[in-house]
């Protein structure tokens, strides 16, 4: 792009294609998944096994030999867990396949002398071997983690697959165990013990060698998962941090967004001429970048396409999260991609924003309640505070946290006080209490991040949940009150999502598919803040500047959603520490804090 951006349109607007062809990696996955499930049911289901259907499955990978439902089980697992890093064109996954089916083919031709049993594995493996270049995908961000979730899932997964192998026989179960029973048989089969119910003929053996399967399969991929090598998600270098300074001096002023980018969670990707570049993190599998590129707009094409290489080579599903209407433009001219307005963005102008009128008279009232009830502000930058108050900035913050995870990922630093944030803005309430609590006088918390030389975006609201009712509102206003002294213009609020459909659904003539998507959002308003922060931003009389999500396919919008939310903090996956736990180490901080402030006082 060497004429700059062209001429904008009202919106961006979602691009129409016809259906996507099935690629060779989908069909082979495909393909496999469905070998994998006759398989399972070849090997747990007795019926199935002498059904018309037996005449086809028998003859597929894993159905020979003397243990023909074991071998049947776990042929069929394992194909199945190859199945979605085939669907990726995931090299491992090749490579797994490749040594799988061939291994089937020679034991159904030696087992069981059939022709149709090794040509079936053939099949799956020519065009495994003729496309071998689509599976050229370099492995995901890991660590030793996904060997426990491994455990649990795959250990939950034959408990309930083996209740059903241990269920399947009722005509050959002698007596009627109890599901006590039945669940403790199946827990000794998957270590190879004999557990406490018992069959007539050979079907005691048929059972036993399916769950010893099922928990070979659990342990050796556990195994794997646990001492394969560490591939750690990439972070921001001290060099990275340093480069993306130096272009959000320059280029800061474009996107709200921009100093979000320095979250140390996120990698990034510079253009060939190094005067672009895109962060990102990968969640599930999914390449989610946020807002727009950092730097000069004529170099963005440059980072664009490096970010859309890097997620070819591993396979990652490409999205942005929270890009500006610019941005939108450009991602989807640039790589074929989609884009669907997300929400829109609250941006207070500071040399417009007053407290008088009937508009702000409820902002205004509540303001002047809780400035006569004894509390006052304070508005400073990072670097002109005590390194003593912000350490309890940084631990009230922490302590006041409504979740037992941090969120935010597009709108959100990650730290508060870092020394290379002193251009941060953070607005205080104070009230002197007769009982000075934890962290003295203080009772709420605002942070800002700069929007270039004359602007600041909201990163995070905390205070303490006994204080007054409104501190938000009142840190808000004492900031854009203060705002001239510090050379910021215009302040950008919370991003509201969905908010075009909340305000057109609740107005005169509004539709009925309007009014029952806006009847959604309320009611998901319960779970996830979308109306409430509308509203609230709505107070301060913003400009609203639309926000997109850029995707790919219509079908990765929920994989792409669910990423999201993961990054957000919404849902979380990982194993926090216990709270209790947490709450020690918090209170042992501070007690450690406070000593070393009395000693210093002291000398």
């Amino acid at each position: 792009m060497s004429g700059g951006v062209p001429h904008r349109s009202s919106r961006v607007r979602q691009i129409v294609r016809g259906p996507r062809p099935e690629s060779v990696p989908g069909l082979v996955a495909r393909a496999c998944a469905l070998v994998g499930l006759l398989d399972v049911a070849g090997g747990v289901f007795p019926r199935f096994r002498h059904s018309r259907m037996h005449t086809f499955a028998e003859v597929l990978p894993g159905s020979f030999g003397p243990f023909a439902a074991a071998l049947s089980l776990s042929a069929g697992v394992l194909l199945l867990l190859l199945a979605h890093g085939l669907r990726r064109g995931k090299r491992r996954a090749w490579r797994a396949a490749v040594v799988l089916l061939p291994a089937g083919a020679v034991a159904q031709f030696v087992y069981r002398h059939s022709i149709v049993g090794a040509l079936i594995s053939v099949a799956l493996l020519v065009p495994l071997l003729m496309h071998r270049d689509q599976f050229a995908a370099l492995p995901d961000p890991r660590s030793r983690w996904r060997a426990l979730a491994n455990f649990v899932l795959m250990g939950a997964g034959s408990l309930g697959l083996g209740l059903i192998i241990v269920s399947v026989h009722p005509r050959r179960m002698i007596g009627d165990p109890s599901l006590a029973d039945r669940i403790t048989h199946v827990l000794y089969g998957l270590f190879g013990f004999e557990g406490p119910v018992d069959y007539q003929g050979n079907t005691s053996w048929t059972v036993a060698f399916s769950l010893g399967a099922l928990g070979w399969i659990t342990a050796v991929t556990t195994i794997y998962l646990a001492f394969r090598p560490e591939h750690p998600a990439a972070r921001l270098t001290e060099d990275d941090e340093v480069r993306l300074r130096a272009l959000l001096d320059k280029h800061g002023r474009r996107d709200s967004l921009g100093h979000f980018a320095l979250r140390r969670d996120k990698a990034v990707v510079f253009s060939p001429s190094g005067k672009a570049a895109v962060t990102y993190r990968v969640v599930s599998g999914v390449m989610l970048a946020s807002g727009d590129p950092i730097g000069d707009v004529e170099a963005w094409p440059g980072a664009i396409e490096r970010f859309m290489d890097e997620a070819k080579a591993h396979s990652w599903t490409p999205a942005v999260m929270g890009c500006s209407e610019t941005g939108g433009e450009v991602w989807t001219r640039e790589t074929g991609l989609d884009a669907l307005e997300l929400g829109d963005e609250a941006v207070v102008d500071v040399a417009d924003f007053s407290l008088a009128g009937r508009a702000m008279r409820n902002v205004r009232q509540m303001v002047k309640r809780i400035e006569r009830a004894g509390y006052e502000t304070r508005v400073r930058r990072v670097r002109d505070l005590g390194e003593g108050e912000l350490e309890r900035i940084r631990l009230a913050s922490e302590d006041w946290r409504g979740t037992d995870t941090e969120r935010g990922f597009s709108m959100a630093l990650g730290r508060v006080g870092d020394p290379s944030d002193g251009d941060c803005l953070i607005a205080t309430a104070h009230k002197a209490d007769e009982v000075p609590g934890e962290y003295g006088d203080l009772k709420a918390i605002l942070h800002f991040v700069p929007w270039g030389p004359d602007g600041a975006s909201l990163d995070l609201m905390r205070r303490d949940r006994a204080a007054d009712p409104g501190m938000n509102e009142l840190l808000i206003v004492a900031a854009l009150q203060a705002a001239p002294k510090f050379g910021i213009t215009r302040v950008s609020l919370n991003f509201a999502m969905f908010r075009s459909a909340l305000a057109r659904g609740e107005k005169i003539g509004a539709g009925p598919v309007l009014r029952a998507w806006r009847g959604l959002l309320v009611f998901l308003s319960r779970w996830f803040q979308i109306e409430s922060l509308y509203k609230f931003n709505a107070k301060f009389q913003p400009r609203w500047e639309p926000r997109f999500v850029v995707y790919r396919a219509s079908g990765d919008l929920p994989r792409i959603g669910f990423a999201a939310m993961q990054a957000e903090g919404f849902v979380n996956l990982a194993l926090p520490l216990p709270r209790f736990l947490r709450r020690r180490s918090k209170a042992a901080r501070v007690c450690a804090h406070t000593v070393a402030e009395r000693d210093v006082r002291a000398a």
